[in-house]
């Protein structure tokens, strides 16, 4: 399921943490679903142990996986979690485009904030 790119020139970890949340969002990983230990990811992947565990310690902090005493590794966010933080990524890149774009038009953030609350439905 995990694969590395070796062509690829982002880092290791960084395709971990790709990999996982991709999974994680197709659904492919469901919650509570154990992952393979740090060492065994390292030999499947023939990555450095220390990859694995910068991943696995960037999709904690991601709220993606946990780490359970006595179980290990589990995944803790669900496919919709996953979708909807990638919605909101991709709100947010909208939001800068639009914003630099009415400054480049001349109109202030304060101009913008008055404009959208204008048009705002009940």
């Amino acid at each position: 399921m995990f694969h590395i790119d070796p062509s690829d020139p982002t880092p290791a970890e960084a395709q971990i943490v790709r990999t996982v949340r991709s999974a994680v969002g197709a659904g492919l990983l469901t919650a509570g679903q154990a992952m393979p230990t740090v060492r065994q990811l390292a030999v499947d992947l023939r990555v450095g142990a220390n990859a694995v565990a910068r991943a696995y310690a960037e999709l904690e902090r991601q709220r993606v996986l946990e780490t359970v005493g006595g179980v290990g590794t589990v995944v803790r966010a669900s496919p919709e979690a996953i979708r909807r933080e990638e919605l909101y990524d991709e709100l947010c890149a909208l939001e800068d485009t639009f914003l630099r774009q009415a400054a480049e038009l001349g109109f202030s953030l304060n101009d913008v904030i008055i404009h959208l609350h204008g048009r705002r439905t009940p």
